[in-house]
C-alpha cells in the first residue's frame, strides 16, 4: 500500500526510519517493573531484542504480558537475575548475551533506589549503600555493556537514568543521598560521553580484511525524570496526603507524569535519531526545575 494511504508504520524504512531499532540488541536494567519496563516494551516496539537486568528473584506479573507481547511484534524480551552490585556475575552476563548476538547496540540503566531520611540522622552504612547501587552499580554497568560495543566494534548508544533531584534540592523531600546520587549520574554520563565518543577501531574488528577503519562511537546520554505517578508513589501518598496535593502544582503542567510518557525517550536516545546527540541530559519535568 502507498506511504500516503497512511497504513505504513514510524520507524520503517518508509517513514522515519532512524526511529527504527529493528535488530539491535539492547540491555535495559531495573526492567522487571515499573519505568524500566515500560521503556523495555517501547523498544521491543520498535524492534529490538531486549535483555532486562534486575535483582528480583521473579520480574512483575506486568512483564510476563509483555514479553508474551514480545513474540507477536517478531522479536523477544529475556530477563536475567543479578544486583548490579555483584559486578563479576554482572559482566558474565554482560559477556554472554553479547556472544549470544555477536553485538551489543545499546543500554538503559534504570536500576537504583530511593531513600528518605534526615541527613543529620543518615546513617553511613545507608549512604554507601544507595551510592553503590545509583552510582558505582550504574558505572558498572555502563562498563560492562561498553566492552561489548568495543568488542564487536559498532558503537552504541547509553542512557542513564537520572532525575531532575540531580539538579534541584525537592522541596519537602528529604532524600540528600539519593539526590546527590542522582547528581552523580549526570556527571558520569558527561564524563563517559566524552571518553568513548571517538574510540579508535577494535583491533579485533580492523583485522579482518573487510573492516573499516573508520572509529567507533559510543554516545552516553542521561534522561532525568520528573516526579512519576506509580503504584509505589501512590502509596506513599496515603502515607503524605498533602504529596498529592503539592507535587503537581510544583511544575508548569500542573500534572505527574505517567511511566508511559517516557517510552519516546527511550526510543529516542536508543536509534539512530540521536545520533548526534552525546554528553546531554534530557530532562523531562514538567518544567519543574525551569521555574
Amino acid at each position: 500500500m502507498s506511504e500516503s494511504g497512511g497504513s505504513i508504520a514510524l520507524g520503517t524504512p518508509a517513514r522515519m526510519p532512524e526511529f527504527s531499532l529493528q535488530d539491535k540488541v539492547i540491555l535495559v536494567s531495573g526492567a522487571a517493573r515499573g519505568l524500566g519496563l515500560v521503556q523495555a516494551e517501547a523498544l521491543l516496539e520498535a524492534g529490538a531484542t531486549v535483555h532486562a537486568l534486575d535483582r528480583l528473584p521473579e520480574p512483575s506479573p506486568a512483564f510476563h504480558e509483555v514479553a508474551k507481547r514480545a513474540k507477536e511484534l517478531g522479536t523477544s524480551l529475556h530477563y536475567h537475575r543479578i544486583d548490579v552490585r555483584d559486578v563479576p556475575n554482572l559482566n558474565k552476563i554482560v559477556e554472554a548475551i553479547g556472544n549470544e548476538h555477536g553485538r551489543l547496540d545499546g543500554l538503559i540503566a534504570a536500576a537504583g533506589i530511593q531513600q528518605e531520611i534526615p541527613a543529620i540522622e543518615y546513617p553511613a552504612e545507608e549512604i554507601d549503600n544507595i551510592l553503590h547501587i545509583n552510582v558505582t552499580g550504574v558505572f558498572m554497568t555502563a562498563q560492562a555493556a561498553a566492552r561489548q560495543m568495543i568488542k564487536y566494534g559498532r558503537g552504541g548508544s547509553i542512557c542513564l537514568i537520572g532525575s531532575m533531584s540531580g539538579t534541584i534540592a525537592n522541596r519537602g523531600l528529604i532524600c540528600p543521598a539519593y539526590n546527590s546520587s542522582k547528581a552523580a549520574v549526570l556527571q558520569l554520563a558527561r564524563n563517559l560521553a566524552s571518553e568513548w565518543g571517538n574510540l579508535p577501531p577494535s583491533p579485533a574488528n580492523t583485522a579482518r580484511p573487510s573492516a573499516s577503519p573508520t572509529h567507533q562511537s559510543i554516545r552516553v546520554n542521561s534522561l532525568s525524570p520528573g516526579y512519576i505517578l506509580t503504584d509505589m508513589v501512590d502509596a506513599l501518598f496515603e502515607q503524605y496526603p498533602e504529596r498529592r496535593r503539592d507535587w503537581p502544582q510544583e511544575n508548569m503542567l500542573g500534572r505527574l507524569s505517567k511511566p508511559a510518557e517516557y517510552r519516546g525517550a527511550a526510543v529516542f536516545l536508543m536509534s539512530d535519531a540521536s545520533s548526534f546527540l552525546t554528553g546531554a541530559d534530557l530532562r523531562m519535568d514538567g518544567g519543574h526545575s525551569s521555574w
